[in-house]
């Protein structure tokens, strides 16, 4: 398993391990559990390689969301994943993904955010959490224009 901490890495690692290959793509903020365990273990089932992206967004946190309190377990993670059979961990920080700010008060530099439908931005917590569904949207838009991967497996 590999871990690879940059855009350009996993990159050049799809580049070189593809080939011929379904990658599959388990898209998370980390603090892995057994629900994400379940997508890992069936992207295994249904792919040639695996990749799962650990990734605490900024944008999905509103301004009185503390996104500084999220978990982060990133060697604990490393380990679910080596034991579910993952390729590899993409596990870049906000500054690589262009992600600084929230989507609810700032529009973040080098980065093009993705508005969702109306319907899931007013319904639900999308009436309460401004900007959450607009954050999500944004960066698993970019994890899956960088991965490109034949399957996206969501908890």
């Amino acid at each position: 398993m590999r871990l690879f901490t940059t855009t350009a890495g996993i990159r050049c690692y799809l580049k070189h391990h593809r080939l011929g290959k379904q990658v599959g793509l388990v898209p998370t903020m980390g603090a892995l559990h057994q629900g994400h365990l379940s997508l890992i273990q069936q992207a295994r089932r249904d792919n040639d390689l695996v990749v799962i992206s650990i990734y605490v967004n900024p944008l999905q946190f509103g301004p009185a969301e503390d996104f500084q309190q999220y978990p982060r377990q990133l060697e604990q993670d490393q380990q679910i994943c080596e034991a579910a059979g993952v390729d590899a961990i993409f596990a870049p920080n906000v500054a690589e993904m262009g992600a600084e700010g929230n989507a609810a008060t700032t529009s973040s530099p080098g980065i093009t955010q993705v508005v969702p439908p109306a319907s899931m931005i007013s319904s639900l917590c999308g009436r309460s959490r401004i900007g959450h569904f607009q954050g999500v949207a944004t960066i698993v838009t970019k994890l899956l224009n960088l991965i490109q991967p034949e399957r996206a497996y969501f908890w």
